[in-house]
């Protein structure tokens, strides 16, 4: 099985040698716009259909305007492999980017995206495009790693896992949610909260532990000098990427707006928490504020599109890194089960959308599994950007997409996934996996058939030992195709 596994993924990589020759004029190349958000959950844009008190208008109009995938997955369920498999169309683990490396790790050594694999910046800017990157990196922090010596022209943002959405001490403009492992006074064993007399600032105990030093040897930086950021980030990183898109305008470009929301810490500013004042519980009010806030930045980086008159030259992708860490943000990830770095469907099934108006289908909602390791080949062949040298796992989703492969085509047989003791295998509908855990070696093995349990809430292990034997087969040959983590 694992042959027709390997074929599948190395012809869908010539489909796009084939299909994506090199173009001699820029009027031939499309610009591309990577909209990325952060620890969003799949049930939180209001397209797909599950939550409902956070009005999210501009993410949804991608769907509505273009494409929205009701199995778009990530290769990991966190922050920095997910963003090392987007960036290479590679699964991560090939190359040992398996772990999320945070706070001080960040800038060591043999912490980040390895040198020798090129990224779709660098693809891009070799085929003559602009590439920008506005946001969060997270893939290494180490002089080798910086976002100019992976392929990007321009970076403004920050180098690790998070940052504060404005600066101590956090009065101004914004109510602070921080996690503590004890409240002011020692709290009592009822409590787990504890607010500021101007409600400004609230801790909480729920999760027993302090919130990370974000900002340490952090700065927001313009290539590679630090900035005092007076705007809130998202606010901040939307002027930005309209600006990138106003200079960069009559020539090919590629954008990735890299959005640290909703990742913690959480920091809601005044004028949607006064938006969103009948939402009862504060850490959830925050949340409302951060994503209604960076719907709206989606929607202004749209409306530059619009206004320069390039939505028919321009590929909007818009997908989360991971799913949403639920007890940390109160995101939902409904109605998949899991969140955030758990590898059931909550940790890597995401809100997923395209739009290339005048091209794409409108409206189109796709339901066959695809993967965000598809963007590098789907871009490639669009623009004609060489591929890399090193075989790829994603494909281009462009014939599908535009229905040239019929309608049971599928873009992918098999995903795989793997951090740590926590692993699965996909293989049509069925997912086998397992999930301890952290520190825990092992777990058995769980199956599910997802064609009739997307929820993940029946394991049919037990009753189907001969299915789990035979995903096990696909995962024992494909888990020795990756080398050993290097983030041990």
């Amino acid at each position: 099985m694992l042959k027709n596994v390997c074929l599948f993924v190395c012809v869908g990589a010539l489909v796009v040698i084939v299909a994506g020759p090199r173009v001699a004029h820029a009027a031939d190349q499309p610009n591309i716009v990577i909209l990325l958000a952060d620890d969003l959950g799949y049930g939180e844009t209001t397209a797909q259909g599950a939550a409902t008190d956070v009005p999210t208008p501009h993410i949804d109009s991608i769907a509505r305007d273009g494409v929205r995938f009701t199995q778009g997955y990530v290769s990991a369920s966190y922050c920095s492999a997910s963003r090392a498999g987007l960036l290479t169309g590679r699964i991560q683990t090939r190359f040992g980017h398996e772990f999320n490396p945070t706070g001080a790790k960040n800038e060591l050594p043999g912490y980040g995206l390895p040198p020798d694999e090129q990224t779709l910046a660098d693809l891009l800017h070799d085929a003559g495009y602009t590439t920008g990157l506005v946001g969060k990196w997270h893939v290494g922090g180490a002089a080798p790693y910086h976002p100019q010596r992976r392929g990007f022209d321009e970076f403004y943002g920050f180098m690790h896992e998070g940052h504060y959405f404005a600066p101590e001490p956090w009065k101004k403009g914004v109510t602070t949610f921080l996690r503590r492992r004890t409240l002011p006074g020692g709290g009592a064993d009822d409590v787990d909260r504890w607010t500021s007399p101007d409600g400004k600032l609230i801790y909480s105990t729920a999760m027993h532990h302090d919130e990370p030093d974000y900002d340490a040897n952090n700065p927001i930086v313009r290539a590679g000098r630090p900035v005092d950021e007076p705007l809130y980030l998202t606010d901040a990183l939307t002027r930005e990427a309209v600006d990138f898109i106003e200079r960069t305008k009559g020539r090919p470009f590629f954008l990735m707006v890299a959005y640290n929301a909703v990742h913690s810490p959480m920091q809601g500013a005044d004028a949607y928490m006064k938006k969103f004042a009948h939402i009862e519980d504060a850490q959830r009010r925050i949340f409302a504020a951060m994503l209604a806030n960076l719907d709206d930045s989606v929607g202004a980086v749209l409306g530059k599109l619009r206004d320069e008159g390039l939505e028919k030259d321009t590929l909007v992708i818009f997908l989360s890194d991971n799913g949403g860490p639920t007890r940390e943000l109160t995101s939902s990830n409904a109605p998949l089960r899991g969140e955030k770095s758990s590898v059931y469907e909550g940790g890597t099934r995401v809100p997923f959308m395209m739009r290339w108006s005048g091209v794409l289908p409108k409206g189109l909602t796709y339901d066959k599994p695809v993967v965000s390791l598809d963007v590098l080949p789907t871009a490639a062949a669009i623009s004609g950007a060489r591929l890399p040298k090193k075989p790829i796992d994603g494909v281009n989703l462009m014939p599908f997409l535009l229905g040239e492969k019929g309608d049971d085509a599928r873009p992918h047989d098999v995903f795989f996934w793997r951090q740590g003791t926590r692993t699965a295998v996909r293989v049509g509908d069925w997912k086998l996996l397992r999930n301890p855990d952290w520190g825990e070696k092992s777990t058995d093995w769980e199956l599910y058939d997802l064609a009739t349990d997307v929820s993940e809430t029946t394991d049919l292990s037990k009753s189907e030992p001969g299915k789990v034997a035979e995903l096990e087969k696909v995962w024992t040959e494909m888990n020795g195709q990756m080398i050993e983590a290097l983030f041990r």
